[in-house]
């Protein structure tokens, strides 16, 4: 097990990544230097993008990404991530309206390249640059959207835009959807521009406002439980959950999801197969939830955000289906623990990460047990809100 009561630090990930950089690049030091956040949904899961509201704050694990520009127009890449597929380097010409950028191989690549390409400043120099992280990869953490914000608060230093924050999270969401061929919510691109150290963030996803949620509470701790069983959205089951979402607002005559309640739902429940009635009335109740949740942890009551975490976790494994065997496990387990006020899995689902919040007190007790009972081999980070993504001092 590894139990990390603060997680690595940012100042380690950078010093690691200027070092590969001098190595890579003939030995001269990196001029920029900027981090990006993971994030943890709290709740609010699978309502991005059907407009509903999410609870999500910014992790102290991110990605860094430091380099200098050039005047050769191109721009060289080196990424540290072992799990990256090869190769781990990449070079091509910066984009011009006559020559865009186009998605391929190495497939780590295509998050920065789509947001090279979306860039909404420019023409952009070439610039040289290592990538880092302590995100897990394929642990529902947002190691994507965390890449992403890295790559354009990089390009912000290189040439500057106008500034707009709900942009710049707009043109990293648009990345995903275009290079990485993932039809993600804004959240997890929302809380890594956005975050703020001491609190969780309510989005509403469909009118794109922000409130801060304090979350600074000092016996109150949450903890990640990554299950390291590896998911993957990219194949057919996330577009098959947004499709049928889809569909079951167009039989109930609703722009979105978001605009229905349970009563419409069950109103139209006739024209719905059951697969495509259970999977709307989840993100129906979950966007219920995730509006109370947010009212609960501003009033410091945690006993109810507990259940509603839990009531969260068995609405994703009963009608989204988006959980899977560990996953249950590991959220089992928190709650047979005195001092937990409620756990759920985490993330896009199919594995990755669970969150628990529990009294500070019981964290040894919460670890153990869940140690003990799960069948897996898990790994733990104990994280407070932390901020977006910002430039760092070299």
């Amino acid at each position: 097990m590894q139990l990390w009561r603060t997680p690595p630090l940012l100042d380690l990930l950078l010093a690691a990544a200027g070092e590969m950089y001098r190595e890579a690049f003939g030995g001269a030091a990196p001029e920029i230097a900027v981090s990006a956040p993971g994030r943890v949904n709290l709740i609010g899961e699978h309502t991005d993008y059907n407009q509903g509201y999410v609870l999500p704050m910014a992790l102290q694990l991110g990605t860094v990404l430091v380099g200098s520009p050039t005047q050769d127009g191109m721009i060289s890449i080196l990424t540290a991530a072992e799990e990256a597929d090869e190769p781990k380097r990449v070079q091509f010409p910066a984009p011009t309206e006559s020559s865009p950028l186009r998605a391929g191989e190495p497939r780590w690549a295509n998050y920065m390249k789509g947001v090279i390409q979306h860039y909404r400043a420019g023409p952009l120099p070439g610039f040289n640059a290592v990538v880092a992280s302590n995100v897990p990869l394929g642990g529902g953490l947002s190691s994507s959207a965390s890449l992403e914000v890295a790559t354009y608060t990089f390009l912000q230093q290189l040439c500057p835009d106008d500034g707009d924050l709900v942009a710049k999270a707009l043109a990293c969401q648009k990345a995903e959807h275009t290079f990485a061929g993932m039809p993600c919510g804004i959240m997890d691109q929302f809380i890594s521009v956005m975050g703020k150290e001491g609190h969780a963030l309510l989005i509403d996803c469909r009118s794109l406002e922000t409130q801060l949620v304090p979350l600074t509470d000092p016996g109150l701790v949450v903890l990640i439980t990554n299950s390291n069983v590896r998911h993957t959205l990219t194949g057919s089951e996330y577009p098959t959950r947004r499709r049928q979402c889809e569909e079951a607002a167009r039989a109930l005559g609703k722009a979105s999801l978001r605009e229905a309640c349970m009563a419409d739902l069950e109103a139209a429940k006739a024209l719905l197969n059951e697969e495509v009635y259970r999977r709307a009335r989840h993100v129906i109740g979950e966007i219920e939830r995730t509006a109370q949740a947010a009212r609960v942890l501003q009033a410091r009551d945690y006993s109810t955000f507990g259940r509603l975490m839990v009531e969260s976790h068995n609405s994703l494994r009963d009608d989204y289906e988006v959980s899977c065997p560990e996953l249950d496990e590991l959220v089992a387990a928190a709650m047979e623990v005195s001092g937990v006020y409620g756990s759920r899995m985490t993330g896009g689902g199919f594995g990755g990460c669970t969150v628990t919040l529990l009294e500070a007190g019981a964290t040894e007790k919460a670890v153990q047990h869940i140690k003990e009972k799960y069948s897996g081999r898990a790994t733990f980070y104990f994280t407070k809100p932390s901020d977006g993504a910002k430039v760092q001092p070299l």
